[in-house]
């Protein structure tokens, strides 16, 4: 097929369509990788659409050395793909089919990267030598450096551009257009088709900015929900769409479950590795940064563990409230009570040694200290041991934008949103429950509480693969046809028609645009009351604010038609909102089912324990913070249970219960609500197989169906 639009009548409007048996939805590692195994299956009838093929995530983040995780190819280390599964699986909450795929799929999605041209190091025999991330009993993590995930991005994608596949930018996801499962149960739906905004067409002008896709499957490469936080870590351009999958009722997993760390914001990058463990200086200023103090030491007042501390952050990176009481996650919490409680900002200082003026290096844990010896940086200034040690960290920053010197300048950090292990619910093909939606990468609700470190490039290239897999061999049917696909295209296009007019139409009477005010609104809110720490308090106050915007969003959103950037922030704010209303009403059935602190969050507990100062004397005395930061931990109570969500639609069914506990809203309210009912349920994890691997009966079952079931 040549994939070009065909106008067709739709609720009475002419509107493009394209057709092809499969979209993928998004131009990450993990869009690319489908689409190009796809092709490499046979099932070549596929198209891809982005809002923007260059901003995304796996093309624009990374950190000092950006981490893949697979199973261990090198050395004489034991590992077995039952063992890196089981690693997977203790991550808690994970289903153990989804940790035995990324497993047995691990060395083929990374030597099919190899293949491509992206340089994983190998020695002078061929073999891949790891090292250990967190999380990771063996030395599983390759790198190619700071931007492993944008050189498979550019592999892949050259891959795709090879095979021919089209690729539509400026497509803005509005809604997945989906109608009866015939082969499902009760009110079981299936994907028919996809319908976006094109962001590259005046809307006030001749030519139609809608655009619709009419196919059989949708493989969902769209990222996490990453405009929902202000703080974050995640490139400027992804933002997610999760909101339009559930509103076509994919369930959610895990949604509780983020990870947080420092990072700075301008630009964005993490500040892991090197940066931390050449021991900088912390530092906090006013708004206006005057008002230097130097705050670590306030609450931590021995020199030797502040700076271990800190030092240790370059291994132990990401949050971890099992290291808040005593250990390095602390840095992160009183990093999160100077900007969020105080108001202030903090930054970086590579020019000057914490604390005192000449850097001893004997006051270190041993560990920290041979390692530092190791490298032969014992002393002079962070930066002299950041350059000695890592040049290329240094060089990073003088070739962004913003440019930031840190021989001469601060470097402006803050605790980020960096990636969300929760996401939409998938099986062991990453099918989730709508037929033919295919969630994949960040989108995808694979992981668990915990994973290694570089677990998610390994994830979106195994989840790609599986997606791919079961698409060719069972999903290659003809879309559906004209006539089935207008009536369900039809009612999805007049709400989106019908919610632009009266935006535009208040923008038309002189009402200011606002689209940018509650994009920013709807971020600070989630930064400020659900972010890394967070209560049930603060929460429901963050619920009952996106509620009372999601329920008046058509009479409230004001948009200039003349604007193509409005209309397009009408759309995405809409499905921010959606995805915070949801992911909120979780972050609140998760408290109500007894969950506590756990993973990358502190859930506020006034029965819970502060910090502690942690050495000599002073070692069992608690720090003098705010009752917010009390917490009692999990201790992995929950991590046999998988919180499943629904976003039940106004007037919509409560989902079919005969698979599992029954779903039930965790704030219940009065009447129909215009906003939709989010309902959960908790379900045992799925454990992991144990599947008899007698070879003749696996070839058998291979030869007959491919082990595609």
């Amino acid at each position: 097929m040549t994939h070009d639009p065909r106008t067709l009548r739709i609720g009475g409007h002419d509107v493009p369509v394209v057709t092809a048996r499969t979209v993928v939805v998004g131009t990450g590692s993990a869009g690319y990788c489908a689409a190009d195994r796809l092709v490499q299956l046979g099932h070549r009838d596929v198209v891809m659409v982005a809002d923007k093929i260059h901003a995304g995530a796996s093309r624009n983040a990374g950190s000092d050395k950006q981490t893949y995780y697979k199973l261990t190819l090198s050395g004489g280390d034991d590992d077995s793909v039952h063992e890196m599964a089981r690693t997977l699986y203790d991550g808690g909450a994970m289903d153990g089919d989804n940790a035995l795929a990324e497993a047995a799929l691990s060395a083929r999605g990374f030597l099919h990267l190899v293949d491509l041209g992206v340089p994983f190091p190998q020695n002078r025999f061929g073999e891949f030598i790891g090292y250990k991330t967190d999380h990771d009993p063996r030395r599983r993590a390759t790198s190619v450096g700071p931007y492993t995930s944008r050189t498979m991005v550019e592999k892949l994608e050259a891959k795709v551009r090879r095979d021919g596949t089209r690729v539509l930018d400026g497509c803005r996801v509005v809604d997945v257009v989906t109608a009866p499962d015939p082969a499902g149960g009760p009110g079981a739906r299936r994907v028919v088709g996809l319908l976006v905004l094109r962001t590259d067409v005046p809307h006030d002008g001749a030519a139609c900015p809608w655009l619709l896709f009419r196919c059989t499957n949708l493989v969902y490469a769209t990222g996490g929900p990453a405009g929902m936080y202000a703080t974050r870590v995640f490139p400027h351009g992804q933002w997610g769409a999760s909101g339009a999958a559930y509103r076509a009722g994919v369930h959610g997993k895990n949604l509780t479950e983020w990870q947080f760390g420092l990072a700075s914001t301008k630009p964005r990058w993490n500040v892991s590795g090197t940066y931390m463990q050449v021991v900088p200086r912390f530092v906090s200023t006013d708004a206006d940064g005057g008002d230097e103090r130097e705050f670590l030491s306030e609450a931590v007042p021995d020199y030797g563990r502040l700076a271990t501390l800190v030092f240790l952050k370059g291994y132990q990176w990401p949050f971890d409230i099992r290291k808040a009481r005593d250990g390095s996650s602390l840095i992160d919490l009183l990093v999160h009570r100077e900007t969020v409680l105080r108001g202030r900002r903090v930054f970086l200082d590579f020019r000057r040694n914490p604390v005192r003026d000449d850097f001893d290096a004997s006051a270190l844990s041993p560990e920290a200290y041979a390692y530092l010896e190791r490298a032969d940086v014992l002393s002079g200034t962070p930066i002299q041991r950041l350059r000695r040690m890592n040049e290329p960290a240094y060089r990073f920053y003088l070739d962004r934008n913003p440019r930031v010197d840190l021989e001469t300048d601060l470097l402006e950090v803050d605790v980020c949103a960096q990636h969300n292990n929760g996401g939409l619910v998938v099986d062991a093909w990453w099918q989730s429950n709508v037929a033919g939606l295919f969630p994949v990468g960040e989108a995808a609700g694979a992981h668990g509480v915990y994973r290694p470190g570089g677990a998610a490039l390994n994830s979106g290239q195994v989840g790609a693969t599986r997606a791919a897999q079961y698409i060719a061999a069972r999903r290659d049917d003809d879309p559906v046809d004209e006539r089935t696909f207008a009536a369900a295209a039809a009612p999805v296009l007049d709400a989106a028609l019908d919610l632009t007019a009266r935006a535009t139409a208040r923008a038309a009477a002189g009402v200011p645009d606002n689209t940018g005010d509650l994009l920013r609104g709807v971020q600070r809110l989630m930064s400020e009351k659900a972010g890394p720490v967070r209560s049930a308090r603060s929460v429901r106050e963050a619920l009952d604010q996106v509620h009372a915007w999601l329920t008046g969003y058509e009479d409230l959103v004001t948009a200039d038609a003349a604007s193509r950037r409005a209309v397009d922030r009408t759309f995405l704010v809409r499905d921010i909102l959606t995805s915070a209303y949801v992911y909120l009403s979780a972050m609140a059935d998760y408290v109500a089912h007894g969950g506590r602190s756990r993973g990358s969050v502190l859930c506020t507990d006034a029965d819970g324990d502060l910090p502690l100062v942690g050495h000599g004397p002073d070692a069992a005395r608690e720090l003098d913070l705010p009752d917010l930061y009390r917490f009692r931990l999990d201790g992995g109570a929950l991590d046999d249970e998988v919180q499943e969500t629904a976003w039940v639609a106004p007037g919509g069914g409560v989902p079919a219960t005969d698979d599992g506990p029954t779903w039930a809203p965790v704030v219940p309210r009065d009447g129909a609500d215009p906003a939709g009912v989010p309902v959960f349920r908790w379900r045992p994890r799925r454990p992991l197989p144990q599947d008899d691997d007698f070879f003749e009966n696996v070839w058998r079952d291979f030869r007959d169906h491919g082990n595609i079931l």
